[in-house]
């Protein structure tokens, strides 16, 4: 059976409100997966959106160019989010083209699994590196630039939004996979810390927790029927998260719609959280 034959889901046709018009976005990792969809629901909902990659310039400028397809300006920036002065010289280059931020998506994430016993320091470090420190790097400019600037009315009625994209495994235990696992436990609770401490300044930090999403960087875990029937052994809801279902959570929390929305952790995973295993026990 081909991958075109494999289970689909045919998602509602919905009228997109723009619900971030003159907002400016920043969406890391955004050249492909999670974070292309994501970067693109914000451009439809109105938004002007800076699209980071670290590598695949190519695939960044289609990003772009569908943005800009439905009426938001777009800009791709190349940046390492493990740098320090790779993450100020972007944010400088956004702030030089579109004045200000207004929303920062956290996706930029990566796996590099092994066995615990046999995993080196090198990859703990670098998923570790792009996973939790970019994270924190983005956030604080982000937040550095949210406080100077303030609420624009006009505009939003937060002075900014920060959404951390962490994963169903800051809560499950992922065994072979314990650098990926522990930096999203990290995010969890610098999310929430981060949230509680900016609060005050009208700064809203909530993260997207996404279970199994069709993404390239699975695609062992879906791409054949024999994987996705084991797949769908984890998933109540029994289809596969599609990039579009967190596209749409995060322009949820972007928006003003969910002004009263912070420090969560908003669970998109078809279920995958409720301890399948135990439907039939107990």
């Amino acid at each position: 059976m081909s991958e075109e034959q494999l289970p689909q889901v045919v998602m509602p046709q919905c009228q997109v409100e723009r619900v971030l018009v003159g907002q400016k976005a920043l969406v890391t990792g955004a050249n492909s997966g999670i974070g292309k969809a994501v970067a693109i629901a914000l451009g439809h909902s109105g938004a002007d959106v800076v699209v980071n990659y670290v590598s695949g310039a190519d695939q960044a400028q289609e990003v772009v160019d569908a943005i800009q397809q439905c009426g938001s300006h777009a800009l791709g920036c190349q940046a390492d989010v493990s740098r320090e002065d790779q993450v100020v010289a972007m944010f400088a280059k956004m702030k030089a083209e579109f004045g200000t931020i207004d929303i920062l998506i956290n996706n930029a994430g990566l796996q590099q699994d092994a066995p615990f016993d046999e995993m080196t320091l090198a990859e703990w470090n670098r998923v570790i590196d792009v996973n939790l420190t970019g994270q924190f790097l983005c956030a604080r400019e982000a937040v550095r630039e949210f406080k100077r600037r303030g609420v624009v009315p006009d505009v939003s009625c937060a002075a900014g939004k920060i959404i951390c994209m962490s994963s169903v495994h800051e809560v499950i235990p992922w065994a072979g996979h314990v650098n990926y696992a522990a930096s999203k436990g990290g995010v969890m609770l610098m999310m929430k810390s981060i949230a509680q401490e900016v609060a005050p300044y009208r700064i809203r930090v909530n993260s997207i927790a996404p279970g199994a999403i069709r993404t390239p960087i699975n695609t062992d875990a879906w791409q054949t029927p024999e994987a996705y029937d084991a797949l769908m052994t984890l998933v109540p809801y029994k289809r596969i998260g599609e990039p579009e279902d967190i596209g749409r959570a995060a322009v949820w929390l972007a928006s003003d719609q969910a002004d009263y929305v912070n420090g969560i952790s908003l669970f998109v995973d078809g279920g995958m959280t409720l301890y399948p295993g135990f439907a039939t026990g107990g």
